[in-house]
């Protein structure tokens, strides 16, 4: 079996950060989705675990870091060509994200980046494979 990831972010408002997430093109997991949690389904092994941020405290003992003002995690996805980095980025943008750096153009990849409505950063990248460098 593939080893699976699941990010685990706060979020503020639950339900406000599902229709964020929507409107980018994302399906949540219902058997993990409910009042205090909510599972976007990134790829068949990619998961992240929207969760109110009373429920994420039980998980642990150090203060819940405000994404707005501290950097926590840069969650960064792939796309399949440069211009679904900027379809992504700009349904985040109309969707009520912020626009967090420049696109960086590196010939072989390209990416650009968003903060969600929690302030969690998001970098959306395209890479050709074929094109990367040898060192």
């Amino acid at each position: 079996m593939a080893r699976q990831i699941f990010v685990n972010l706060p979020a503020k408002n639950l339900p406000t950060s599902r229709e964020f997430f929507i409107k980018l093109g994302f399906e949540f997991n219902p058997q993990f989705t409910n009042d205090e949690g909510a599972c976007i389904v990134v790829s068949d092994t990619i998961f992240v675990m929207l969760l109110t941020e009373t429920y994420f405290k039980t998980f642990t003992k150090k203060p819940v870091a405000d994404a707005t003002k501290t950097m926590e995690v840069i969650m960064a996805i792939s796309a399949d060509s440069r211009s679904a980095v900027d379809e992504m980025v700009n349904r985040a943008l109309q969707a009520g994200g912020t626009k967090s750096n420049a696109p960086q153009d590196y010939g072989w990849m390209y990416s650009c980046s968003f903060q969600d409505l929690d302030g969690h950063l998001w970098e959306i990248l395209y890479a050709d494979q074929s094109a990367i460098p040898q060192s």
